[in-house]
């Protein structure tokens, strides 16, 4: 099972930038991709819809031999993380609980804002975690559903979105909050431009900025250890799926990825 590889999946492209973060931590892990583009978004469905696609996404990756499920995708972990776990024995990870230690590691002042799909921001999973660890921590959350379809247009910087990351942001930072989540895995690609508006448009706000990506790769190797499953060492091999328009996924995922993913193979869920 050593050898086997570590299967990703998420809603779209977004979940790129977990896959990257494994692959760069992880170099000698195989790593099977899958993105839902044909249902994408997953963060306006309702809860029940978004276990049912992550489902099928498992049964998909169980196709191949993997020896753990990463979900790169926060509105799947706020809904589909315990019904996985419940229906499969390999390990499975979601990006909710990594973020979360990861925000209050942090935060100083303890007021943390947390931006994500609806799906997820409507769940309380963040808000929930984050209690869970620190019960007098401050939380604000809100949706940014406008940010899902921009990245998955490859606009990354684009004046549509940086206004569209300045109406966001106005509100956060009038509450005078010291950590963002970024609660979606779309989201970090934006990371440069969210600064760059911080400092030009809000005069410098001093603003933590946190995904989880660096965070789940983290307990992903500890558990990978710990199972003695560590991929020998190689150069890991890369397969990226995705359910609709995989030249368009190739194109717009090495925005994500920082290297091509070519070729990606088009699937039927």
């Amino acid at each position: 099972m050593h050898r086997a590889a570590i299967g990703i999946f998420d809603s779209g492209i977004g979940g790129l930038t977990v896959a990257t973060e494994i692959h760069r931590s992880l170099p000698h892990e195989d790593l099977i991709y899958l993105g839902d583009t044909a249902r994408l978004p997953y963060g306006t469905k309702s809860a029940g819809t978004v276990v049912r696609y992550a489902e099928r996404a498992v049964e998909l990756l169980l196709r191949y031999p993997i020896k753990a499920v990463v979900i790169a995708c926060n509105t799947a972990s706020a809904h589909a993380l315990e019904p996985l776990r419940a229906s499969t024995e390999l390990p499975v990870l979601g990006v909710i609980g990594p973020g979360a230690r990861a925000a209050i590691a942090a935060t100083r002042s303890k007021k943390i804002a947390v931006a994500g799909t609806e799906a997820t921001v409507r769940s309380g999973a963040y808000q929930s975690a984050i209690h869970a660890l620190a019960p007098d921590a401050e939380i604000t959350a809100t949706p940014w559903p406008l940010l899902v379809p921009l990245a998955e247009e490859g606009w990354i910087d684009h004046s549509v979105t940086r206004l569209t990351l300045e109406t966001y942001l106005s509100p956060i930072v009038d509450s005078g909050v010291d950590t963002l989540v970024l609660g979606c895995t779309h989201y970090p690609v934006f990371k440069p431009l969210i600064r760059d508006v911080l400092t030009h448009h809000f005069d410098s706000y001093p603003l933590a900025l946190v995904d989880s990506a660096e965070a789940l790769t983290t307990e992903l190797d500890g558990l990978l250890n710990e199972r003695e499953l560590k991929a020998p060492e190689r150069d890991g091999r890369r397969s990226f799926f995705c359910t609709d328009a995989p030249d368009r996924f190739g194109r717009v995922g090495e925005v994500f990825f920082g290297a091509s993913v070519e070729p990606v193979f088009a699937v039927d869920l």
